[in-house]
Order: structure tokens, then C-alpha cells, then sequence
């Protein structure tokens, strides 16, 4: 599994640029609260995962879906994170959809070019 705690940290980059967000401008973290928070939200991500496995376990299922972690949340008592989590998701579904969508559509535009070009190669001869 894990050779060591530390091993289990969020990256102190990641967490000192939500810490940043989070705050208003000229609010100064020390390197202990930062090493705290990143400590916190280390071990939050831990607790929720494990619930959320144990909660996929108990319905015969080997992945953790989102609706074992939102479950998880509401038996943590972090009703409260559900609606902006969910909110967040939409968005997040909604971009990789358009992603999607777009990368498929310039596939099709250069298959079409690429046809077309060849089919004008062989017109010309």
C-alpha cells in the first residue's frame, strides 16, 4: 500500500493555490497553517474515499461511483457539499461533453478533407 504518511499528502503547489483562492488579498498563511490545512484536506479525501468504498462494497461494487461519494457525504453529515459538488459535476459532464463533441468534429472535417483531396488527386490523372 503506502510506504509512508507523507506519501498520502495532497501536493503542497495544489493546496497553496486553493488556500490563495480562498482568501482575500494580503491575508498571509504561515508554512504551519499551510502544512495543517494540507494535512486536513489530506486526510478528508482519505476518510471520504473510505466511506465511499465501503459504501460501493455494500452493493457488490468493485468502483466507487459518484453516487457512493455524494452518499458518503450525506452519511458524513457533509449534506452541505452535496448541491455545489453536484452543481460542479454538471459543468465539469457538460465541458468533457463539448470536448468531446468538438474533437469529433474536426476528426470528421479532416477525414472529409482528406477524401476530398484524394478524390481530386484521381480526378486530375
Amino acid at each position: 500500500m503506502v510506504e509512508r504518511i507523507e506519501d498520502l499528502n495532497l501536493p503542497n503547489a495544489v493546496i497553496a493555490r486553493l488556500i490563495k483562492e480562498a482568501l482575500p488579498d494580503g491575508t498571509n498563511v504561515s508554512k504551519e497553517a499551510r502544512a495543517a490545512i494540507a494535512r486536513a484536506a489530506s486526510i478528508f479525501v482519505i476518510f471520504l474515499t473510505s466511506t465511499s468504498t465501503n459504501l460501493a462494497h455494500k452493493q457488490n461494487h468493485k468502483s466507487i461511483t459518484t453516487a457512493n461519494i455524494l452518499d458518503a457525504l450525506k452519511k458524513l453529515e457533509f449534506e452541505s457539499f452535496i448541491d455545489p459538488l453536484t452543481q460542479d459535476l454538471e459543468g465539469y459532464r457538460k465541458l468533457v461533453k463539448e470536448k468531446k463533441e468538438k474533437t469529433k468534429k474536426e476528426t470528421s472535417a479532416k477525414a472529409d478533407d482528406t477524401t476530398a483531396a484524394a478524390s481530386s488527386t484521381k480526378d486530375a490523372n
